[in-house]
């Protein structure tokens, strides 16, 4: 990644898992996502300086943070040394010391403190709360008094683990708001780390999926989330109506997939082998009314099917329809589409598949796929 201001290339045996992490970030938002156990956390406290790697390197702007087994002179560079904030998933804030204390611990010898704590508090909106202690302050304010805490010594890379897993829905919305405006007026690098896909999306520029110990694929939130590049990372994802399906035709137009019988045109890829997996995006099912002529959207991949389960949110509508080759399809789609249609339990519904909206995972890399 060119102009990337921090590089990890670390490793590390942690039981079960063996760490083996590379990633570059520049002044964005890179979020760590996967499943607990896969390594996040220990990403980020071999970066901070809290667990040392049995080998690799770590760099932040032209500053050599770690080396070992590489290269070159040994390097750890203390954790107080390494300009880094971090917020922890705990806040880890001081129980004895109030909010302006929490956020000053760090500046109370220094020239210019007092005015920089002032400014930080007043960041965070809590300048009202200054003289409070944790027990006294909620969830959200405490997770703003440890941002602000994090940033009082002007880190060049800030860390933050599952920082807003705790917090209700308005309260997270306000602080993801909050980090994304600080990240730019600042020009920070940050890693965050979560397991909710919704806060990836909320928060983040880039995303690292991380699987056991590796990163199974780095890319823009867009990028990974349309082309996960191997089964693995679409589980990851929660991404539905995935399948395997065998190639029938590869052609300049596009690919016809047989998916245990149900025949279906992809668009046309590059090196398809024999068998492929694919998924088939929820949003790009489309609903044919009976009485309408086909607009050319629609015309590709249509099927029977019998609707098995229909569940109502907020927003949208989920169906989930029974097809001829035995197996279930996801289906979603606004509210408000389809109204004039019944669409209950038990009732049949002509379906069409958009060509774009059945998307061929890219075949894993030699040895990536499964590993011992």
């Amino acid at each position: 990644m060119n102009g990337a201001l921090l590089a990890i290339d670390i490793e590390k045996r942690l039981d079960p898992i063996r760490l083996e992490v590379r990633l570059e970030a520049g002044q964005e938002i890179l979020v760590l996502f996967g499943p607990s156990g896969a390594g996040k956390t220990s990403t980020l406290n071999a970066v901070a300086g809290l667990l040392a790697p049995e080998a690799g390197e770590i760099r932040l702007g032209s500053e050599l943070l770690f080396r070992r087994r590489r290269p070159g002179e040994p390097v750890n560079v203390p954790a107080r040394r390494r300009g880094i904030g971090y917020v922890f998933q705990s806040y880890a804030l001081f129980p004895h010391l109030s909010a302006w204390e929490n956020v000053g611990y760090a500046l109370a010898r220094k020239r210019g403190g007092r005015g920089r704590i002032a400014e930080l508090l007043e960041q965070m909106g809590l300048t009202h709360l200054a003289g409070r202690y944790p027990h006294e302050l909620s969830g959200g304010q405490q997770q703003r008094v440890a941002i602000a805490r994090a940033l009082a010594g002007e880190p060049r890379l800030l860390l933050l683990d599952e920082p807003f897993a705790a917090l209700d829905a308005a309260v997270r919305d306000q602080l993801q708001g909050d980090l994304r405006r600080l990240q730019a007026e600042r020009g920070l690098t940050v890693l965050y780390v979560t397991h909710r896909l919704e806060d990836a999306f909320a928060v983040g520029h880039r995303l690292a999926v991380i699987r056991e110990g590796r990163v199974e694929q780095a890319g823009s939130l867009e990028e990974v989330f349309r082309q996960p590049s191997s089964r693995q990372v679409a589980s990851i994802l929660g991404l539905r109506n995935l399948f395997q399906a065998r190639v029938v035709r590869a052609g300049a137009e596009a690919l016809l997939l047989d998916w245990d019988g149900l025949l279906l045109e992809a668009l046309p890829q590059p090196a398809a082998g024999p068998t492929v997996t694919a998924y088939i995006r929820p949003e790009d099912v489309k609903v044919l009314y009976p009485d309408r002529p086909l607009m050319d959207a629609v015309r590709h991949n249509q099927v029977e099917a019998r609707i098995l389960e229909r569940r109502l949110q907020a927003n949208l509508q989920t169906l989930l329809v029974g097809l001829p080759n035995g197996r279930t399809l996801e289906v979603g789609f606004p509210l408000r589409l389809y109204a004039s249609l019944r669409l209950a339990p038990g009732d049949s519904v002509r379906l069409a598949v958009r060509k774009e909206g059945v998307v061929v995972l890219r075949p894993p890399a030699l040895g990536r796929e499964t590993r011992p």
